[in-house]
């Protein structure tokens, strides 16, 4: 089963390239992912002509990106299973505490009912492999939630009605 990237509504090709601990890194042109001890260990040895971008294992402390954040044009973050939930906050504090504004991808055990949750705390593309949730987007299905019950201040939504807390996500483009 290959991974599929799922991006604005619709599947497209995968230009990245998955780096494991040992491989070589290329000198230029290329658009390469490492793990996130790898990328620390390196990116003061990698040159300025590659497009690079860090996976972070679920449980990693993306604080640890900030000061290469100027570098790094994508991050991938894990989910090794459905129910492990840190990859939300590692993107919500990658977006709002971090201000981060490139590609935030959410790889691993990525399940349908996920995505808008995703989403909503500032995941943009998605590397689908469970292939009932590929089947069910390539046919057009996608979830939606019509009123969320807690703030998460990455995206744009409105009121939700009388409850000050409530919000109904909004019909314009997300912030980033």
């Amino acid at each position: 089963m290959t991974a599929t990237l799922y991006r604005d509504g619709t599947f497209v090709p995968d230009d990245w390239t998955f780096l494991d601990l040992e491989a070589s890194v290329p000198d230029a042109g290329e658009a390469i992912v490492l793990p996130l001890e790898r990328f620390l260990e390196v990116v003061s040895d990698l040159g300025p002509d590659l497009r690079l971008g860090v996976l972070v294992a679920s449980g990693e402390d993306v604080s640890r990106l900030v000061p290469h954040l100027d570098r790094v044009e994508m991050i991938a973050v894990d989910f090794p299973v459905f129910s492990d939930g840190r990859g939300y906050s590692s993107a919500r504090l990658l977006r709002q505490r971090m201000a981060f504004s490139g590609e935030i991808r959410a790889v691993g055990d990525v399940l349908l009912d996920q995505i808008p949750l995703m989403k909503r705390v500032g995941f943009t593309a998605f590397s689908i492999t469970h292939e009932p949730t590929r089947r069910a987007l390539e046919a057009g299905q996608d979830v939606g939630v019509p009123l969320y019950l807690q703030p998460a201040g990455c995206t744009r939504e409105v009121p939700g009605g009388a409850r000050s807390w409530a919000r109904r996500p909004s019909t314009g483009a997300q912030q980033y």
